[in-house]
């Protein structure tokens, strides 16, 4: 296998020339384009980055949502030997900028005329911003330094395939393929470098541990700009000979997954939570005999998932009540879903609740929990077919190191190990240690080596007792409760630990309604607060008494990437939570 992801999408080229690469919905039909139309396209953005005076050392920013042109031009920086940098569509004009500035980038790819805008709006503070190219189909932009699709592929013009191929073969495993700027919880975003080993090896490592293969499905609708969708919509696909299919919009998910049928299907936690609650306020909707037939298969489901997930097969009446319940309930209420073709589900990003993944089990959908950073090209650990423990993220991958220290922090090593921060050799010194990488999660191996998360170095609470509390296991239990969105514990220097609570919008409106209490706002209703409450007290009967949440307030709304309270890939920035909550917080510690 080439070591590197542009040389395995030019294999591709002859050794899948007409099966579809990608397909875009156009009107009400998917559209389908070929690994030889893919290469080709790809050959010719790399030539034209080439015509406009790029070539090994330099940069581009790309910004926008998921298309077919957003992994093009990436692939098509890497060919010709340079680093393209992702941008969160999310991004605010300045901070658009400062990763623009700080990958010195003079090529920014945009999506449409809202994202340019963004640039144009920070024009005078990008010195080093010479071109703007937009997306196929974007509105025309009357600017000297915008191109269109069509005219950026005409800078092509006169470089000749010799000279790209040239570059393509120049391109070396542990040289820089790409930049992934960190989502920011603790400060500016910090540019994290990942080689073409990293990228390719990790590929490799992925597709054997979940068994991929050319003829699996993916759909591609979380941010392009973070690691791990890069692997399911990039590297991984090219690397298999596999198909993706791009979401219209993250809105149009649901509908899309009924049409594609994905074979693999990864999300963050907050997309499996969605589903969960949309399930079960639908399977407690059931009355009578179809009540009583989806506890029943619920219950195979669970047995049948627990031998399954040790590596056994089922057998006996197991077998034969599996058959059934799978006929009835699991087999309907996957094609509702969309993933009745499914053959690998991946939850990762951020940690979700052992409940939540209990609860899917029991439908007969395993989804299987990876851990990881960008700084180890996505995956430490993963629970493998045959192999998942729920509440623990899994064994390390093959070929990866991992280990505790003594302050049980996980420390990391292996050829997904990234390069460095770029222009941070302080960071870097700090993170890379004798060839380790200090994850800042902490967490440990039970007897069987499946590796479980306890906490992040930097989010453990001392309170004021000098007592150690990480959140992580206390948020978690509260959002399991149907109507909690988000939840943030609150106790760092305080002599108890309180909760700032956010409410799940469809689980409140169907709280209210079924008791018709329409009359305050939903933050203030006392009803919500005892049921929330209720849910709390039986949560700390298994604390320790410094760990138990002593207050809570129901936040007036949830929180939001526009407030910065949130990541775009929707994990919580305690700081920026602190901050834009601090009255409210004050008011939990008012004697």
């Amino acid at each position: 296998m080439a070591s590197t992801i542009p040389a395995r999408l030019f294999e591709n080229e002859t050794k899948y020339p007409h099966k579809h690469a990608y397909f875009v919905k156009q009107g009400d039909a998917w559209q389908g384009t070929t690994y030889a139309e893919l290469a080709d396209e790809t050959r010719r953005a790399a030539k034209a980055l080439m015509g406009l005076g790029l070539g090994r050392g330099s940069t581009v920013a790309i910004l926008g949502f998921n298309r077919p042109e957003w992994v093009i031009a990436d692939l098509a920086c890497m060919c010709i030997g340079g680093a393209p940098a992702g941008i969160y569509t999310t991004c605010s004009p300045p901070e658009v900028a400062y990763i623009v500035n700080h990958a010195e980038s003079p090529v920014v790819f945009v999506e449409n005329r809202a994202q340019w805008e963004k640039l144009a709006a920070e024009r005078a503070n990008l010195p080093k911003l010479k071109w703007v190219v937009t997306f196929k189909d974007a509105e025309p932009i009357d600017d000297d330094i915008v191109l269109s699709w069509s005219e950026f592929l005409a800078k092509a013009e006169g470089i000749t395939d010799e000279a790209l191929r040239a570059e393509i073969d120049a391109l070396e495993p542990d040289g820089l393929a790409t930049f992934i700027y960190t989502s920011g919880t603790t400060g500016p975003p910090k540019g994290v470098m990942l080689s073409h080993e990293n990228l390719s090896w990790t590929a490799d490592c992925l597709r054997e541990a979940a068994g991929g293969n050319h003829d699996d499905v993916s759909l591609s609708y979380l941010p392009l700009s973070h690691i791990a969708e890069q692997l399911a919509t990039i590297h991984m696909p090219i690397t298999q000979g596999a198909t993706v299919y791009y979401a219209e919009s993250i809105d149009a998910v649901a509908d899309n997954l009924k049409d594609v049928r994905p074979t693999v299907m990864f999300g963050v936690p907050r997309i499996w939570e969605k589903f969960h609650a949309g399930i079960s306020g639908k399977l407690k909707d059931a009355t009578g005999i179809k009540a009583k037939l989806v506890t029943w298969a619920q219950k195979v489901g669970r047995e049948a998932s627990a031998v399954r997930n040790a590596g056994g097969e089922l057998s006996g009446m197991l077998k034969l009540r599996y058959a059934i319940a799978n006929k009835l309930i699991f087999s309907k209420l996957k094609a509702a879903l969309g993933l009745d073709r499914g053959r690998v589900f991946v939850s990762g990003a951020a940690p979700i609740s052992k409940e939540v993944l209990e609860f899917f089990a029991s439908l007969d959908i395993v989804v299987q929990e990876v851990y990881g950073q960008s700084e180890d090209t996505g995956p430490t650990s993963f629970n493998r077919k045959g192999a998942v423990k729920f509440g623990s993220v899994g064994p390390a991958i093959p070929g990866c190191e991992v280990k505790i220290a003594d302050d049980d922090e996980i420390l990391v090593r292996g050829p997904n190990v990234f390069l460095g921060y770029y222009k941070d050799p302080e960071a870097t010194d700090e993170t890379l240690i004798d060839g380790w990488l200090h994850s800042g999660d902490l967490g440990k191996f039970d007897a069987d080596g499946f590796l479980s998360i306890t906490g992040r170095k930097k989010e453990i609470i001392i309170t004021s007792g000098g007592k150690n509390v990480a959140p992580k296991n206390l948020e978690a239990a509260m959002k399991n409760h149907e109507l909690v969105s988000e939840a943030v514990v609150i106790g760092d220097q305080r002599k108890y630990l309180t909760a700032l609570i956010t409410l799940d919008d469809e689980a409140a409106d169907k709280f209210c309604n079924a008791r018709g209490l329409n009359s305050v706002p939903r933050h203030e209703m006392k009803e919500l607060r005892a049921e929330i409450q209720a849910a709390i007290d039986e949560m700390n009967k298994s604390l320790a008494k410094v760990e138990t949440v002593k207050k809570f307030v129901i936040l007036e709304r949830n929180f939001t990437v526009d407030d910065g309270e949130l990541t775009p890939t929707l994990k919580v920035k305690r700081r920026i939570v602190n901050k834009n909550w601090q009255k409210q917080i004050d008011a939990l510690y008012a004697e």
